[in-house]
């Protein structure tokens, strides 16, 4: 089994694509989404729609609730600017796509969410410690939400966040994803146009505070943390 796993793209289409076609010259068709399609960036429908061409599945993310449940973030005034704006261009189509993304999913050993496994879609596992993993069925196990890159070994049990494709917060500006070959799993990070999101952003009315966390700033990735 050779599988490509990607996570929080948040409408950040250039991202996409740059991953895409890195899993497509890697020979990888089978891709998984960890969930968190929509969210910050301007071009919601054009992931949605990419996913739903190539039938990726998506997991159930914070934003992708927020936005196919009509609901808001309690935590952030930002976020909530793009969901108004997103739910002002976004399609009924990729709506109700959003709306059957499943909260798990189990593929072969991979066990899959977009946040934990205590709360799938809205809990940050940062440090997972052994123990954390002690009581949960499986031996892989595949995470996205803090978009951060990780991949540790606790035991027999491996955990790995495949980190975001359209925001990273590990200081390295470049869209991130994993694959998992044979119960092997390698990280992976690529290039895309930056200023192109940016300009975009601009187009819709937004200002460059959302760009700056596209940067490789620490001082703009610690504000993002609990979004």
């Amino acid at each position: 089994m050779k599988i490509g796993v990607i996570s929080d793209i948040h409408g950040n289409y250039e991202a996409l694509k740059s991953v895409l076609h890195e899993l497509d010259r890697l020979g990888i068709s089978e891709i998984y989404s960890l969930g968190d399609v929509v969210g910050y960036y301007s071009q919601v429908n054009e992931c949605c729609e990419e996913l739903i061409e190539r039938d990726i599945p998506n997991l159930m993310g914070n934003h992708d609730w927020y936005l196919s449940s009509g609901g808001f973030c309690p935590r952030s005034k930002s976020v909530n600017d793009c969901l108004e704006y997103q739910r002002k261009i976004i399609k009924k189509d990729n709506i109700k796509w959003l709306r059957e993304s499943v909260v798990q999913r189990f593929v072969g050993n991979i066990h899959m969410v977009h946040g934990g496994w205590s709360d799938p879609i809205d809990e940050y596992v940062r440090e997972p410690s052994e123990d954390y993993f002690s009581n949960i069925a499986g031996k892989i196990f595949m995470s996205g939400h803090t978009h951060i890159q990780v991949l540790k070994q606790y035991g027999d049990k491996t955990y790995c966040n495949p980190g975001s494709v359209g925001q990273p917060r590990d200081r390295n500006p470049k869209a991130a994803f994993a694959v998992v070959e044979k119960g092997n799993i390698s990280l992976h990070r690529v290039d895309y146009d930056i200023d192109k999101v940016n300009e975009l952003m601009i187009k819709a009315g937004f200002n460059d505070s959302n760009y700056k966390a596209l940067k490789k700033e620490e001082r703009y990735y610690a504000g993002f943390h609990k979004i």
